[in-house]
């Protein structure tokens, strides 16, 4: 390691000590690189432009957001709901799985863990709170766990950023992400019915079958986004990117002219708060795109992966020891920084060891998920906080055994691949 690099790195570090957002944190590390070794200061910003211009698929990211955002502002959030209830609500510790059963639906809409935490996560924590029914700790911690599903499931906004920093199909990447949301879903769905039991939750009214095609019919209109977003992915009408334009236009026209539950004024304020979170992606985007590019010039992974092979480290040994630094990097990181900065360091080591992309991506996107609800960092925990006022110590306390579970079902995806391959190789992909 050079001392420019050195330098680079005590900067951003030091910044990040002081609080200073990452992504500015690295453009300032980068500006400071780029000075001690005497290049053009310009560099960093000609890195910026021309990696966010020249990437396409980086517009899939506002577009998202904007779908997720236009579909918590109208009622397509509440009508989801009442249809997870009338499906799953009759079990013990119904609202529980009612829980689980809205993420699922929802990532297939939105693509990002916040949006489901923030919209739909607000209104089930008031559902299963209300007359005590369960305690806001247990409620808030099912609804965080719940809303990693949300970029698992396609679309997945850290999947489009694992895509732009490994060359790996984003199609493919999307599809290996479908069963691995469904097992991280049962398996929260199982913890759930074994704590409901043990705790004595209460059972809600069922039902009426009667009642199951109004339910129905009120939420198909929603229901049917997933199905276009993945039929104009797979059937080859759309890029990603398209898809995601398409989803965000269907999300307008629902929630304005279907439902008639989005005014102006709403409209504004969504388009507003989408454009800043956007910016805030843009620019931690752009961060990574310069500290990308000095990391390569260091040729770090080039040496990773000499020493990684220089010991002779079997493949799914490779696997496990990346996945528990990431785990442990997910208590301190946020998931779209060790994305986009942390795992291009092990992707040519993967290739040289055999370790396919796309399983490795879709694992690595499942560890960062997990990292969103562990303490300290736990950025869900904190959005949860601030949208419900349930204190953290009392989520913190009800977390662990859903952290356990998820790291379990992330353990089976690390040893059994065709959990995430199998789906893909059925649509033509020809990977390891």
């Amino acid at each position: 390691m050079s001392g420019s690099f050195a330098v680079a790195l005590v900067v951003l570090f030091g910044l990040a000590a002081i609080g200073t957002p990452i992504a500015l944190g690295m453009i300032v590390a980068a500006v400071a690189y780029l000075a001690v070794k005497g290049q053009n200061l310009g560099l960093a910003a000609e890195q910026i432009i021309q990696g966010l211009y020249d990437s396409f698929v980086i517009l899939a990211v506002p577009l998202f957001i904007a779908a997720a955002n236009v579909m918590n502002a109208g009622t397509i959030s509440e009508r989801l709901l009442g249809f997870c209830t009338a499906l799953v609500g009759r079990f013990r510790g119904g609202l529980g799985h009612v829980n689980v059963v809205a993420s699922i639906i929802f990532s297939g809409m939105s693509g990002s863990a916040v949006a489901d935490a923030a919209g739909i996560g607000k209104i089930i924590i008031g559902m299963m709170t209300r007359d005590g029914r369960y305690s806001p700790g247990y409620a808030a911690a099912i609804t965080a766990a719940s809303a990693v599903i949300g970029p698992i499931i396609p679309p997945s906004i850290p999947m489009v950023l694992y895509a732009l920093v490994s060359d790996t199909s984003i199609g493919y990447l999307f599809i290996g992400g479908v069963f691995p949301g469904l097992l991280i879903g049962a398996v929260l769905m199982a913890l759930n019915h074994r704590l409901a039991r043990r705790r004595g939750f209460a059972t809600e009214s069922p039902v009426p079958l009667a009642d199951l095609p109004r339910i129905t019919g009120r939420a198909a209109p929603a229901l049917l986004m997933p199905v276009i977003l993945l039929y104009g992915i797979y059937g080859g009408v759309a890029t990603p990117t398209e898809a995601a334009a398409i989803a965000a236009a269907y999300a307008l026209v629902l929630s304005a002219a279907f439902y008639r539950a989005l005014t102006l004024r709403s409209l504004y304020v969504t388009l507003s708060e989408s454009a800043r979170a956007s910016a805030s992606v843009g620019l931690l985007i752009g961060g990574a795109l310069i500290f990308n590019y000095i990391v390569a010039s260091e040729n770090i992974p080039g040496a990773v992966s000499a020493a990684i092979q220089g010991v002779d480290i079997p493949p799914l040994a490779f696997l496990v020891a990346v996945n528990a630094l990431l785990l442990i990097l997910g208590c301190l990181l946020d998931a779209s920084t060790i994305i986009l900065v942390i795992v291009p360091l092990f992707v040519p080591t993967c290739r040289a060891l055999g370790v396919d992309l796309v399983h490795f991506g879709v694992v690595a996107v499942v560890n960062t998920m997990i990292g969103l609800i562990t303490p300290p960092y736990g950025i869900l925990l904190f959005v949860i906080n601030a949208v419900t006022g349930i204190p953290l110590r009392a989520m913190i306390r009800e977390i662990w055994s859903f952290i356990a579970v998820l790291v379990a079902a992330l353990l089976l995806m690390i040893l059994f691949p065709e959990i995430v391959l199998w789906l893909p190789r059925q649509f033509g992909y020809t990977g390891r």
